[in-house]
């Protein structure tokens, strides 16, 4: 294995010294577009909206295309076609039938979504994986990483079976699909386990079994991972994850910011790795930081995923987070750095302007890197504060450095105080020393020093900020309970409405359990 690790190495490095021709950021997106537009023209959405007839502005199809099809939220488009793929319709966004479906972790939601995953969007997730494969060798990983295991933390590739379909996690459906020979010599913990059902009958054979393999890179969000890894060490009775895998090289991670995570991971190392974000969703693969160096996550152009990019401001988005009809958008050629937009897409899955939740910016354009700064709903603004999910990260790491203290999850909810507003945060935290007084001075003190919107509204509107420390589990034990437990699962940043409501009524409902745990 050792020797086919230097092949593969070799080989991609072969390929790394021939210039491949390259387009332009813009000319790659304008050539997906046509692409999607021409597949899409003779199902019973392209019709609808005339895709043959955008097809024939030979100058300005992108043009025509975005004053003729509207933007779609998740319930537009299942309202309005996306159900009829679940009953088995062919040809209604994107040709032929719908084999799978990917269930959202429903961050945004209570009610987990179903997004269409078509064997043209399989192929692109593989796409972008080749071309992260090849990114590697930018990092300087050693060459065992190309022949050794892969430990990738995801949803089970046991599929529910509903009659003409079948669904699950877009984790699980892209193990399921994954070369054979991949999946045959590197995937960790291989078909057998991942094809269980529970996620702690996974855990517990992944632990149990973790001295049998030779891994040098896992892949998962950071929550679970960081439970996995704790308990790998705790049952073997081991020092640090690297007594197990000496040869863990790598951690490639997504879906929320690894920050909180970084310190208390590292806790669990015996030596320095390399850490990679992607940008994985529901509704496709879209980038992965490519370079050391890079400022981001780079988009992938030319994968079958159309970007256009929403300015999120009041005038195209509802204080909800929902988009208000016909917003101007830009393409990946027409945006600026440093200024916040909600993702949209149209993809090679049958999704037509969708916008997918996701609010990002550009940090650096030219290269079309990107970093996530939070959600289009779980942002907090209840009084012109304009609280994103990227400040509440900055702030959360800023105390836990001041303190010295480890916190992994956390979540903030506004609510009426005095007849005018206030914050009130939950922190995940073990460490005995931690101490809300302390917290919520930092968090104040950090979030008015780094956004001027929050400083004002600090001296007027809003009046006060809560904090209320809980133990790690009680975030975890929320999951479990509201049937959310599991690689793709993220604990929502901002608590608003039904999850507000939830989330309060575990905490009374099981305070006891609470107050036992913090002891």
């Amino acid at each position: 294995m050792a020797l086919l690790g230097n092949i593969i190495a070799r080989s991609l490095q072969i390929r790394k010294q021939f210039k491949l021709p390259v387009a332009t950021p813009g000319a790659y997106q304008r050539h997906t577009l046509r692409q999607l537009l021409e597949r899409g023209q003779y199902t019973k959405f392209g019709k609808f909206y005339g895709f043959d007839q955008i097809l024939s502005k030979e100058v300005d199809f992108t043009t025509a295309f975005r004053e003729r099809v509207p933007v779609h939220t998740y319930n537009e488009m299942f309202a309005q076609w996306w159900h009829r793929c679940l009953k088995g319709e062919e040809n209604v966004t994107w040709p032929g039938k719908v084999k799978y479906f990917a269930l959202s972790s429903g961050t945004s939601e209570s009610a987990s979504k179903h997004i269409p995953v078509t064997g043209d969007m399989i192929k692109s997730i593989k796409k972008v994986g080749f071309k992260q494969l090849y990114s590697l060798l930018d990092f300087k990983v050693p060459s065992k990483v190309f022949s050794t295991g892969v430990l990738m933390l995801g949803g089970t590739t046991s599929l529910y079976e509903k009659g003409g379909y079948f669904e699950g996690d877009m984790s699980g459906i892209s193990a399921k699909n994954m070369p054979k020979w991949i999946s045959n010599f590197f995937y960790k913990p291989g078909q057998k386990i991942s094809k269980r059902p529970k996620w702690e009958d996974r855990i517990k054979l992944i632990v149990r079994k973790a001295p049998q393999w030779d891994v040098a890179t896992v892949c998962g969000v950071p929550a679970w991972v960081q439970i996995v890894l704790e308990q790998v060490i705790e049952y073997h009775g081991v020092k640090n994850i690297h007594e197990i895998w000496p040869n863990l090289s790598v951690y490639i991670h997504g879906g929320v910011s690894f920050e909180p995570y970084k310190e208390s991971f590292k806790k669990l190392l015996g030596r320095d790795i390399t850490y990679i974000e992607t940008y994985m969703a529901s509704e496709g693969s879209f980038g992965f930081k490519a370079k050391p160096d890079g400022s981001g996550i780079k988009l992938v152009l030319n994968a079958g995923i159309f970007f256009e990019f929403v300015p999120f401001t009041s005038e195209n988005f509802d204080e909800d987070g929902n988009p208000k009809a016909n917003p101007k958008t830009f393409m990946v050629d027409e945006v600026q750095e440093g200024v916040d937009y909600a993702v949209m897409i149209s993809t090679c899955s049958g999704a037509w302007r969708y916008i997918i939740g996701d609010v990002i910016r550009f940090t650096n354009a030219k290269e079309h890197e990107i970093a996530i700064s939070g959600r289009t709903k779980q942002f907090l603004s209840l009084c012109g504060e304009h609280m994103s999910v990227d400040n509440m990260n900055k702030a959360i790491d800023t105390v836990s450095k001041k303190l010295k203290i480890d916190i992994r999850e956390f979540a903030v909810a506004g609510m009426a105080h005095e007849n005018l507003f206030a914050h009130r945060w939950y922190i995940g935290c073990d460490d005995k020393c931690a101490d809300a007084k302390d917290i919520r001075r930092i968090l104040d003190e950090t979030l008015a020093e780094i956004n001027d919107d929050y400083a004002v509204e600090r001296t007027s509107a809003l009046k006060e900020v809560f904090v209320e420390v809980l133990p790690n589990d009680v975030f975890i034990d929320y999951l479990r309970s509201v049937g959310k437990e599991g690689a793709m699962s993220k604990f929502p940043r901002v608590l608003k409405g039904p999850a507000l409501a939830s989330w309060e009524d575990y905490l009374e409902k099981n305070k006891v359990k609470v107050m036992s745990k913090a002891k």
